[in-house]
């Protein structure tokens, strides 16, 4: 069925690495065979069936038909690009909007160098970032719910 390595945990170079932490490359079940002519084509297969499944199940519906002279009156994007919608829309300066929709990819970019800071996985232990990924997450989820608002209330969404 499929092999696995055991350790040789009497190895005691095999210990010295066991107690660093860094025994999780030097055994377990090898990626081939096993998980690349076996487990990854169940996956894909699954992941086709599941997307056939649900298009049939819930097929996409054709709309209206579009009015080109009838402009709605709050036209939004689509929900995952609310928050630098709700950017461009509240600085009054289009280029700083745009330099604001830009800071985004650009941040995240930055996301590697700021996680290598600190070697722990516990996010109790990585403060800095921890507080990145709150204010951020924070951030995004304010200023996507802002953008559904009108204008004036977009900032305090409705609150103050």
């Amino acid at each position: 069925m499929s092999n696995l390595k055991k350790p040789d945990l009497s190895d005691p170079q095999l210990r010295a690495k066991l107690a660093r932490g860094m025994g999780h490359n030097y055994y377990g079940e090898p990626a081939w065979p096993n998980d690349l002519l076996y487990v990854f084509p169940i996956v894909i297969m699954g992941t086709i069936a599941l997307c056939i499944g649900l298009a049939v199940l819930d097929p996409a519906m054709v709309g209206e038909p579009s009015n080109p002279f009838a402009t709605p009156l709050e036209i939004l994007p689509e929900w995952y690009l609310w928050p630098a919608f709700q950017i461009l829309r509240i600085l009054p300066n289009k280029l700083l909007g745009i330099a604001g929709m830009t800071s985004i990819p650009l941040g995240l970019a930055l996301i590697p160098f700021i996680e290598n800071v600190n070697k722990f996985q516990n996010p109790f232990r990585r403060p800095v970032a921890t507080v990145v990924f709150l204010v951020g997450t924070f951030a995004a989820f304010w200023l996507g719910i802002g953008a559904t608002f009108p204008i004036d209330k977009s900032l305090t969404l409705g609150l103050f």
